[in-house]
């Protein structure tokens, strides 16, 4: 494999090796290896095998996963991988992976492919034959799950929200109806947004925010929608919002839709409040169409 100047070599021969176990053979495949998500003594024993064992490995930022390789002494060839230039780098491991070599895929934190870059890659490897090797670990959507408080017998994870007004408001009322727990990745900046835009689309329900697992400023935040949005928290780090799946209701009277809908027309289009509507109260969409039509039409 002819290596593109970025690739780092593993470590210059003369140096003396660290004094750790050697690895053991590993088959010709892709590993996906989940890493630690903040605190490096989460990673296991067989993702530090896979890590000290590949012939190549490949990492989002090869500067972030430097400091997991430093703390257990391993060096690795490594090269970056990301979506600016996976296009590129596809052929190359591919071409790895058909002369039977080891490739690891890691993130910078977590799992990959969990609102990281790899699914083509993965998806590549698959349809050229090749042996993909899941090595379980960390991941910061169940982490959170697994502290939240909240159902999980049926969860969806929907990733990172989109930044646009009209969309992620479009976005969360398409969720409104899922019967599950919701989990979501957001950023500081944008939490108090988010937790608004949840708010008129989900109602109050419970919700959890979680920030910096495992991390030394680890925090976690329960309680209703309308006043975890209201305490105007923009939190540094990594983000997990939680929120828990619709409760059984009545259909709603009119005058309920009337309230819903005039507050969206507020600061919606029409389209858009019929949509925001329809999810929250769990209502045909056309209902409430006409009827966000009928309020703007007799509006002063």
């Amino acid at each position: 494999m002819s290596l593109p100047p970025h690739i780092v070599r593993s470590h210059d021969e003369r140096e003396p090796k660290p004094a750790t176990p050697a690895s053991p053979h590993l088959e010709a495949g892709l590993y996906v290896v989940a890493t630690p998500i903040g605190n490096l003594r989460d990673i296991t024993l067989r993702a530090l095998d896979v890590l000290g064992g590949v012939d190549l490995l490949l990492a989002e930022d090869t500067r972030v996963t430097q400091k997991l390789l430093d703390a257990y002494g391993l060096k690795p060839r490594r090269a970056s991988y990301h979506d600016h230039n996976g296009d590129t780098m596809r052929p190359l491991v591919l071409d790895a992976l058909a002369r039977g070599e080891a490739v690891a895929l890691v993130s910078d934190a977590g799992t990959p492919l969990i609102s990281d870059p790899g699914f083509k890659l993965v998806r590549a490897a698959a349809a050229a034959g090749h042996r993909i090797f899941p090595i379980p670990g960390a991941s910061a959507a169940l982490a959170a799950l697994s502290i939240a408080g909240l159902p999980t017998d049926r969860f969806l994870f929907a990733g990172f929200p989109p930044a646009k007004v009209g969309q992620r408001a479009a976005f969360f009322a398409d969720l409104n109806s899922v019967d599950a727990t919701l989990v979501f990745y957001e950023t500081g900046p944008r939490l108090v947004a988010s937790l608004t835009a949840m708010h008129i689309a989900f109602g109050d329900r419970e919700a959890v925010i979680a920030r910096e697992l495992t991390k030394m400023f680890e925090e976690v935040r329960r309680g209703p929608l309308a006043d975890l949005a209201a305490a105007g928290i923009s939190p540094k780090g990594e983000i997990v919002v939680l929120i828990g799946p619709p409760m059984p209701r009545d259909a709603p009277s009119e005058a309920q839709l009337d309230q819903v809908l005039t507050a969206l027309l507020e600061t919606h289009g029409v389209k858009d409040a019929a949509a925001i509507a329809a999810a929250q109260l769990a209502i045909p969409r056309k209902d409430a169409y006409a009827r966000a039509l009928h309020l703007k039409a007799i509006a002063p």
